[in-house]
């Protein structure tokens, strides 16, 4: 070791001479070491052979030669001169995420970094430090049967790694676990304290015609009572017009220290949560005098500039199931949910059509313009028309539940250079619960208020009439919205929700049809 350690320093003592008595070798002035390496090599090779009649004059060019090549191989890879044992010794100083880092740098190091002495060490520290001497001491009485050299190349990395998989999903179980404290919406009630726990973070993944990739990770987060939504920002962004998909997916890291947190390097998994198609029909839901926002369900925005160029990115995801999409996917699929049993109630014969709670919560960045719980929603079975369970959470009649939307109604957004607000769009999230508090429909979706055309407005109300729709595979929402000119608010006087009647009967094990006069 001592022999070791004064050959290192000799060496560092010989390159700090070099350094002060030349200047730095830089990118450039290697490029220029090669070069005038490469005339020596000719000059030498047309000397020997000018001189090739003497025998004594070629064998001394050709070692001219190899001192040549030897002394521009010192110089332009020196750790990689290194002899095996020491660098393998420098390593073992590491720990396993530089490991894991430096693995990828060429062929040489990644056979390095897969020694079987060194992984044994970081598999036993982690076991100490664990204080489970049971299993610590079965399993040096395992290690203590065999030798290293029964094992290939990279086994106790490999071992390693799978411990650290396996620790990875019990935490993110135990996390899973503690996300089910449910809030009165019905939604977990500490999202935001398990995903910094996980270290989760979600990026998005472009891809063009050519099949080139772009990954661009989130840059801000903001966490609501149902909902969350995430802004992705950058000045590198790629071309709009040769894209074809988008692909959105949750991150966590593989190894996550008690103290420090996530490792913001290192192993990393991937879930695919949703693949949006860019070549589907697009939709606008509101522009202003520089941007033009796309919406795509579910739940993601686009904003281009006037060029067309992306602006910015932004996607609302709903806290029902988020965790399970964003652990446990793969790269490639979405995580499939288990199968939906029916719970049959020959008891009651409109299961199914009562007891539903809605909260609805309907916002723009930190503005809040109503947030609100509807309980007893029902349907009548005369109500079940053109394939959907009619439900009323604000009836136009009854001006005791109308609201006003707090604010002026509008969709804000940022950049990293410019922000700016569009009018009468904004977010909307939905949660709907049945009557054993069960979420049975949850989205977060952006939406716009269009002029009604047909209102069904009664004529005590004197102002422009909106409305807002918003329609998906399991349900449609309807609301109504008078502009009062005299107060500058929107006010919501209708609000019904329209459930698809296959699904109804899929979820509850029902036999709903159509109700006939």
């Amino acid at each position: 070791m001592a022999t070791g350690r004064g050959w290192i320093n000799q060496q560092h003592i010989d390159q700090m001479q070099r350094l002060k008595s030349g200047p730095v070798t830089t990118s450039r002035t290697r490029q220029t070491c090669s070069s005038k390496v490469k005339q020596n090599c000719t000059k030498a090779s047309n000397e020997s052979s000018t001189n090739i009649g003497t025998f004594g004059n070629k064998h001394k060019h050709k070692r001219n030669l190899k001192l040549v090549k030897k002394m521009c191989v010192g110089k332009i890879a020196y750790i990689e001169s290194l002899p095996s044992e020491i660098l393998l010794k420098i390593l073992s100083y590491l720990d396993p995420i530089s490991l894991m880092c430096i693995g990828s740098v060429n062929k040489q190091f990644y056979e390095l970094s897969k020694d079987n002495l060194i992984w044994y060490n970081i598999f036993c520290l982690r076991k100490k430090l664990r204080w489970d001497c049971i299993s610590v001491n079965s399993l040096g009485k395992k290690l203590a049967e065999t030798t290293f050299t029964d094992k290939q190349q990279g086994y106790w990395k490999k071992t390693y790694i799978n411990e650290i998989i396996a620790g990875r999903e019990n935490r993110i179980n135990k996390i899973l676990r503690s996300a089910k404290n449910y809030s009165a919406s019905g939604v977990p009630a500490n999202m935001e304290k398990a995903v910094k726990m996980s270290g989760l973070i979600w990026a998005l993944t472009f891809k063009d015609v050519n099949g080139k990739e772009t990954v661009i990770e989130q840059t801000d987060i903001q966490f609501r009572d149902t909902s969350l939504t995430i802004t992705w920002n950058s000045y590198l962004w790629p071309v709009f017009t040769s894209l074809t998909t988008i692909q959105l997916h949750g991150i966590t890291p593989v190894l996550i220290d008690k103290c420090l947190g996530p490792c913001k390097i290192g192993l990393r998994r991937l879930s695919l949560i949703v693949e949006y198609n860019l070549m589907d029909p697009r939709k606008c839901i509101g522009q202003d005098k520089h941007v033009k926002l796309l919406y795509f369900k579910p739940g993601l925005l686009l904003g281009l500039w006037k060029s067309p160029e992306i602006a910015f990115v932004m996607a609302t995801l709903h806290y029902h199931n988020l965790l399970e999409k964003s652990f446990w996917g793969s790269p490639e699929s979405p995580y499939t949910f288990p199968t939906h049993i029916p719970v049959l109630d020959d008891v009651d014969s409109e299961y199914g059509l009562h007891g539903y709670r809605l909260h609805i919560d309907m916002y723009s960045g930190p503005r809040t313009y109503l947030c609100r719980t509807f309980r007893g929603l029902f349907c009548r079975k005369e109500y079940i028309k053109s394939g959907y369970l009619q439900m009323t959470a604000i009836g136009i009649k009854n001006n005791k539940e109308h609201a006003p939307l707090v604010g002026k109604v509008d969709f804000l957004w940022d950049t990293l250079s410019f922000s700016g607000s569009i009018q009468n769009c904004f977010m909307m999230d939905v949660t709907l619960l049945d009557e054993t508090d069960t979420p049975y429909w949850c989205f977060s979706s952006a939406v716009e208020l269009c002029p009604n055309k047909f209102p069904e407005t009664l004529y005590d109300f004197m102002g422009q009439s909106f409305n807002l729709n918003y329609k998906d595979s399991v349900g449609r929402v309807y609301a109504e919205l008078i502009w009062m000119k005299e107060t500058e608010e929107y006010y919501l006087i209708n609000l019904k929700l329209y459930l698809n009647t296959e699904k109804v009967n899929s979820y509850f094990g029902t036999n709903y049809t159509d109700y006939a006069d």
